[in-house]
């Protein structure tokens, strides 16, 4: 792996809190490098059963990596779970992995996607980001089977029903009976839920349910509700039930200049130093960050100077980019804009360099419909510190850019 100068505990903290930069929410991110000679890519990669699905996959799996080159290297170093969906870059992200795929014997590799069903709008008082019980859900058979041609395939590994934020939502009899359906019929072998909102009920709700066999769901270090979320996970995987873990970067900087970067080795082995969790599914955009990622993959031990490391951005007083969605700063706007969607964007658009993907988190809306930009003052107080109104301008100013 490339050798790189880490910032020193004194000049970090030092270095204080910064403001928002434009430049770094409107940059995406670089161009994939193409990887270097290394001598760290070497040892055989932990792996960890996935629940009663008897799949084996390593701690480190493919999360969001829309570079075919990068994607087939991280296949071709042995990460065989890649995470997907059919929202993803309006649906352009299985259509690559398709191109990945070709040439490739079907078991050695294991995919798992989620349909993509209409975007609820969410500003002006609009419902919330959870999917509910409303859908529709005999169009879940056909957005599945267009995840396949897309991806070229005869089957999903597992297929999740994805923006579960309600323990109502993941027992729905006829989500649960379309899921039943496509696993008789052959079009996927085990079906999972993914949450990012209100996770302790959700997967709490996916252990009793008997139908579910994977939770995706976000847990990290700079959640203020982690331990809640272990528990649940414990009960979980003592049930029987897959985990995978998303979101465990934690928005990737500590700050909006995008200056002072979290330890990205030890977040992910923070979440990695408890066995329940048996995969993971962090972004990589570059050949380093998938060196990194490896790196963990063969050593998930967590190190005392990387704990140290992960208490850097509190102690210079800094709130991060991670929004943990707790839904909190919601009943706090008089115009009823749902800020847990615009800071969700925002970590998207700042902290991983994806402005597009920021876009599609608010595909449902114009800037226009974005009041924070014409609002006189703000009296929303989030959890974590954000300045809620600076960034939703931000997100304004991008989605007209």
């Amino acid at each position: 792996m490339a050798i790189v100068r880490r910032t020193t505990r004194r000049e970090f903290l030092a270095a204080g809190a910064g403001g928002v930069a434009g430049g770094a929410l409107l940059a995406a991110c670089s161009r994939p490098r193409e990887p270097e000679t290394s001598e760290s890519g070497s040892g055989p990669l932990v792996t960890r059963t996935l629940g009663r699905t008897g799949l084996k996959l390593p701690v480190v799996s493919i999360g969001s990596a829309y570079e075919p080159g990068i994607v087939g290297a991280a296949l071709d170093a042995g990460l065989t779970y890649i995470h997907t969906s059919g929202s993803y870059s309006e649906q352009n992200h299985e259509r690559m992995l398709n191109r990945v795929f070709r040439g490739r014997a079907r078991e050695s590799f294991l995919v798992g996607s989620s349909p993509d069903f209409p975007e609820y709008r969410f500003l002006g008082g609009g419902p919330s980001e959870d999917l509910g019980t409303r859908s529709d859900a005999s169009t879940i058979a056909p957005f599945c089977e267009g995840s396949l041609q897309r991806l070229g395939l005869a089957h999903l590994d597992i297929y999740f029903l994805a923006s579960i934020n309600e323990p109502a939502t993941v027992l729905h009899e006829p989500y649960m009976n379309a899921y039943d359906a496509l696993k008789r019929a052959g079009k996927i072998r085990f079906a999972g839920i993914a949450t990012h909102r209100n996770e302790p009920a959700v997967i709490r709700a996916a252990a009793q349910s008997g139908v579910w066999d994977v939770v995706l769901t976000a847990f990290n270090f700079r959640q203020s509700h982690r331990e809640d979320v272990r528990a649940a996970i414990h009960e979980a995987a003592d049930a029987g039930l897959g985990i995978i873990a998303m979101k465990t970067q934690a928005g990737v900087y500590w700050d909006s200049r995008r200056q002072r970067k979290i330890n990205m080795q030890a977040a992910l082995r923070w979440v990695l130093r408890d066995e329940h969790v048996h995969s993971t599914v962090p972004a990589f955009s570059n050949y380093d960050e998938l060196e990194e990622d490896l790196a963990v993959a063969r050593d998930p031990a967590l190190r005392p100077e990387e704990e140290r490391d992960l208490r850097l951005g509190e102690l210079a007083g800094l709130p991060g980019l991670y929004c943990q969605q707790c839904a909190a700063c919601a009943p706090q706007c008089p115009m009823g804009v749902q800020v847990p969607e615009l800071m969700r964007a925002y970590m998207y658009a700042v902290g991983h360099g994806r402005p597009l993907h920021a876009r599609q988190v608010l595909r449902a809306c114009s800037s226009d419909e974005i009041p924070c930009a014409r609002c006189g003052s703000c009296p929303v107080r989030c959890a974590l510190g954000f300045d809620v109104r600076a960034r939703a301008r931000d997100l304004a100013r991008l989605m007209d850019a």
